[in-house]
């Protein structure tokens, strides 16, 4: 590996080593100056593998993670379907999250996110679930044209039925700025 990197050193530093030998014979006999040309010269390979694989991993990304978007908001409003509250869950939390900036929570109302958050929030049996529910509608709300889409698929009466809980208050504060939100003549 020495013997390697020495001569990587050499070509990038346009620099020819005086005497190199042969590795086995060579560590006894070394001077400080060839250790230390070595060791730089191993630190400088090691910076380069490591901005290859930068580089590497950056294309990658790059190209993966505009396809990953529209899908996972895709699967989320898919997992707002399943029967099982904890699917469901994991759902509205994704929704939740994806709901940054007006452009994903126009995409969440296009793939039908905003119907099954409400179908979601009626057929809520727990709290958890009702919670996350809420919590999804609160984060889509913030967008005008999304607030007047889930006024128009019935969020207002649903999040109105939904029980405040002593146990939770998160849910009450979701529930009161979701009502308080809504009660804007604008979606009337």
């Amino acid at each position: 590996m020495r013997g390697l990197a020495s001569q990587l050193y050499s070509y990038f530093c346009r620099f020819k080593p005086r005497n190199v030998q042969s590795s086995s014979t060579s560590s006894l006999f070394k001077t400080k100056e060839e250790i230390s040309m070595e060791e730089e010269a191993e630190r400088k390979v090691g910076w380069l593998l490591k901005l290859i694989f930068a580089g590497t991993a950056t294309a990658v990304g790059y190209q993966l993670f505009p396809y990953m978007g529209d899908n996972l908001i895709q699967q989320s409003v898919s997992l707002l379907q399943v029967k099982d509250p904890l699917f469901k869950r994991m759902g509205a939390s994704r929704l939740a999250r994806f709901a940054v900036d007006d452009e994903r929570r126009l995409k969440i109302l296009e793939m039908g996110g905003a119907e099954e958050l409400v179908k979601m929030l009626d057929s809520a049996k727990d709290n958890k679930t009702r919670k996350e529910a809420l919590k999804a509608l609160s984060a889509l709300s913030d967008s005008d044209e999304a607030a007047a889409a889930l006024h128009r698929a019935g969020a207002v009466s649903a999040i109105r039925s939904v029980p405040d809980s002593a146990d939770d208050q998160d849910i009450t504060t979701y529930k009161s700025n979701l009502l308080i939100r809504f009660q804007d003549s604008r979606y009337n």
